[in-house]
């Protein structure tokens, strides 16, 4: 099988069709329908361009047919859906280091890397799983991610939060959505705003005890010893030493 390097990463050239499975609980049959009629099709005209009956098209809006993989990867092309239905890949997140994850969110759309634009996007859900299961990241990165909870609201909270749970990094996320939380109630984005309160509190009955770092790991005694003493509120009530706070995000105005 051939396959390219993308940032020190290999991915054969089927990457996606090969691991399309795991995100084709993404297309639920609500959003399955709503994504048609969002891209303007009849259930006609989009049963015809995806080769399958009206019949069955019919039967996977209403749940009673599983979305398989051939179907799944026309449908994302045909409703040209956001990178939030791309697939949910886990198993490289141990080589996503800071470069990589500034050019996945350059390709996302954040602004503070649009220098790096360019090459296939990844899921933003699960870039932003690997940027918070990383040890240490750039300062520059570690900014970006309040972005993606804010321009992405529709992630797929019901895989990312069991997953940041099982990592042990359910404090960073619910830090990053707090952050989120306050730029969207400041832009006065309403749905952003609501949409983020609410896993926030899910998150919030998950928080747990220990002091952590937000992706900072090799922070030394002194620095750790000062954040305790100096981090914001949101910090403190996630546990985590950092100085990162929604005011001083490029992007917050």
């Amino acid at each position: 099988m051939q396959a390219t390097a993308i940032c020190g990463v290999c991915r054969p050239r089927d990457y996606y069709k090969s691991c399309y499975n795991r995100s084709v609980a993404a297309l639920t049959p609500d959003r399955l329908r709503l994504a048609r009629e969002r891209a303007g099709f009849t259930q006609q005209q989009a049963a015809k361009r995806l080769g399958v009956s009206q019949a069955y098209l019919a039967l996977m809006e209403t749940g009673r047919r599983r979305v398989t993989e051939p179907v799944g990867l026309k449908i994302v092309g045909l409703y040209r859906l956001g990178p939030a239905f791309l697939p949910l890949l886990v198993d490289v997140l141990e080589f996503w280091d800071s470069a990589y994850l500034a050019k996945a969110l350059a390709n996302l759309g954040y602004p503070g890397f649009r220098h790096l634009l360019g090459g296939p996007r990844d899921n933003p859900t699960v870039v932003l799983l690997a940027a918070l299961s990383r040890p240490d990241l750039e300062v520059r990165v570690v900014e970006g991610l309040p972005w993606i909870v804010l321009e992405y609201c529709d992630l797929d909270w019901d895989w990312l939060i069991p997953e940041s749970k099982v990592r042990d990094v359910q404090n960073r996320l619910g830090f990053i959505v707090t952050l989120g939380r306050r730029i969207a109630a400041k832009r006065g984005g309403g749905a952003a705003q609501s949409k983020l309160r609410e896993v926030e509190e899910r998150l919030d009955q998950a928080r747990l005890a220990r002091e952590d770092s937000l992706c900072q790991g090799s922070l030394s005694e002194a620095e750790r010893s000062w954040l305790r003493r100096a981090r914001p509120a949101d910090a403190r009530h996630w546990n985590l030493l950092t100085d990162l706070d929604a005011e001083h995000l490029p992007y917050a105005a």
